[in-house]
C-alpha cells in the first residue's frame, strides 16, 4: 500500500466523492484508510454508569484504498504514486508533476 498516515487524499468514487482530508489511520492488511471527516457514521453509545449519558457519536468509518488518491503536492489535483530509488532510499514520487511526497 503506497499510502500513509499524514498523507492529503482526495476520495475518487462512493457518496463523499471530490472531497479531501488527511489520513488517520492505515489500515494495510485490509487495504483500507480512516480519512478526517470522511465516511461518517453515527453510533449509539448505550449510558454504562450513572454518570454517563447514552448518545449518538459520529464516526469515521474506513474507506477502501482504491476509492482515494493522493493530492500532487505541487497542483492540488488527485495523482498517482510511483516509487523511485536514488542513492539506496525509496522515495515516493507524484506521477503528474514529479514532485517528492
Amino acid at each position: 500500500m503506497k499510502i500513509k498516515k499524514g498523507d492529503k487524499v482526495m476520495i475518487i468514487a462512493g457518496k463523499d466523492r471530490g472531497k479531501s482530508g488527511i489520513i488517520l489511520r492505515a489500515l494495510p492488511k485490509e487495504d483500507k484508510v480512516i480519512i478526517e471527516g470522511i465516511n461518517m457514521v453515527k453510533r449509539h453509545a448505550r449510558r454504562t454508569k450513572n454518570t454517563q449519558k447514552g448518545q449518538i457519536i459520529e464516526k469515521a468509518m474506513p474507506i477502501h484504498v482504491s476509492n482515494v488518491q493522493i493530492t500532487d503536492p505541487k497542483t492540488g489535483k488527485p495523482t498517482r504514486i510511483s516509487i523511485k530509488r536514488e542513492g539506496g532510499v525509496y522515495t515516493r514520487v507524484a506521477t503528474k508533476s514529479g514532485a517528492r511526497l
